[in-house]
């Protein structure tokens, strides 16, 4: 029976996918195998010793601590992709918002009083200040071509806008799924020269930090818009706060409000709406879950932000070992002679790295032998050890 600890309300459709004949599942339980959270904080908390991964119903992990999971070898876990349509309507929304000036002709039409008539003389009198533009033939750029910036590329496409994308690192798949329309920059600052709209879907990083600053609003076409639906600190609040007081910006839309933007006239803050949804919710959670499952039952790594990915069918011969480890020469030999030296058979063995990390599963036949696996978990470098029936 794995126990698992929820942090947060989790959707039932997700919880669903962890069979109560295996699972017991409850937000306070004692030694949890696992952990499945959306926004709560974990950095403070104390994380038992016998939990083996963490699932973030979503995608953003800053409220969880990877760098210590990683040295103890637990598996960090995401859902990438499975909001992506939640955020690109909302920032779809947003362009139109900015660019029509809704927010402010809303606030406009709900501040006027007295009869129907003399609303229709205010509202005829005031519409002239909230004059817009619109999308087709305007230019978006991109920064960040995930599941999401890929989705809003495509979209903007299909309104009849122009796009240039930004990202060094994009995967072949996303590549694959990018409407051939898309023009590719090379690099943030040709983004920001080119684009009357400019959004960004990149996770917030030292690398990232402020990657819309001062110097770079300088750069963008009069009366351009920023969105930003990823993170706070991404753009320097600051900086577009000037932008947009000198008139150099048209608006600014995000999800983060903040005590300087937030009252701000050309600013659209939202309360972190991206992905409250109830389709976003499910996805996510049916996608941790299931990912969490295989971990736990299989030992098959799935959308993990600190492990390599790796999956491996399994022999149905024997134990399997699921193997966290540094990544350091001569460990799968040493792995592979504890196991021989027992007297045990591998069937199968694939190991992948990550960086400083690695990964490793071993079909074996027959049981595992107790001293065979301590001898695995005493090698310099090894982070942990799960034999899996």
């Amino acid at each position: 029976m794995f126990k698992i600890q929820t942090l947060n309300n989790i959707s039932v459709k997700g919880l669903e996918r962890l069979p109560r004949d295996r699972y017991e599942i409850a937000s306070e339980i004692g030694h949890p195998d696992a952990i499945l959270v959306r926004s709560a904080k974990m950095h403070d908390m104390p994380i038992p010793d016998t939990v083996k991964a963490i699932g973030r119903a979503g995608a953003g992990v800053n409220n969880i601590p990877v760098e210590a999971m990683t040295r103890r070898g637990v598996v960090v876990f995401n859902a990438p992709g499975a909001n992506a349509n939640a955020v690109k309507e909302l920032v779809l929304a947003g362009m139109l918002l900015a660019a029509r000036n809704i927010p402010q002709a809303w606030d406009f039409a709900r501040r006027q009083e007295g009869d129907d008539a003399a609303i229709d003389k205010a509202v005829e009198a005031g519409k002239k200040n909230f004059v817009g533009f619109e999308l087709p033939g305007r230019t978006l750029g991109v920064i960040g071509l995930g599941a999401i910036g890929v989705l809003v590329a495509n979209a903007a496409r299909a309104l009849g806008m122009n796009v240039i994308g930004y990202d060094p690192q994009i995967t072949v798949s996303r590549a694959w799924q990018l409407s051939s329309d898309v023009q590719q920059a090379h690099s943030v600052d040709e983004v920001m020269a080119r684009s009357q709209f400019v959004t960004v879907h990149v996770p917030l990083m030292d690398a990232t930090r402020n990657l819309i600053n001062a110097e770079r609003l300088k750069t963008m076409p009069a009366n351009g818009v920023i969105l930003n639906f990823s993170r706070a600190g991404i753009v320097d609040d600051e900086a577009v706060t000037a932008a947009l007081d000198e008139k150099r910006l048209w608006a600014y839309v995000c999800d983060f409000p903040r005590n300087l933007t937030k009252n701000h006239p050309r600013v659209i803050a939202l309360p972190h709406l991206g992905a409250s949804t109830e389709e976003a919710e499910e996805n996510c959670a049916v996608m941790v879950a299931d990912q969490l499952r295989d971990f736990l039952e299989n030992g098959n790594i799935r959308n993990s932000v600190n492990f390599p990915e790796l999956a491996m069918p399994r022999s149905n011969r024997g134990n399997r070992l699921a193997i966290a480890n540094a990544n350091v020469p001569n460990m799968l030999g040493q792995i592979s002679a504890a196991l021989g030296e027992a007297g045990v058979n591998i069937d199968d063995m694939y190991n992948k790295s990550r960086g400083e990390v690695a990964y490793t599963l071993v079909d074996i036949q027959g049981q595992a032998p107790e001293a065979a696996v301590e001898r695995i978990r005493a090698i310099d470098g090894v982070l942990n050890v799960r034999v899996i029936p």
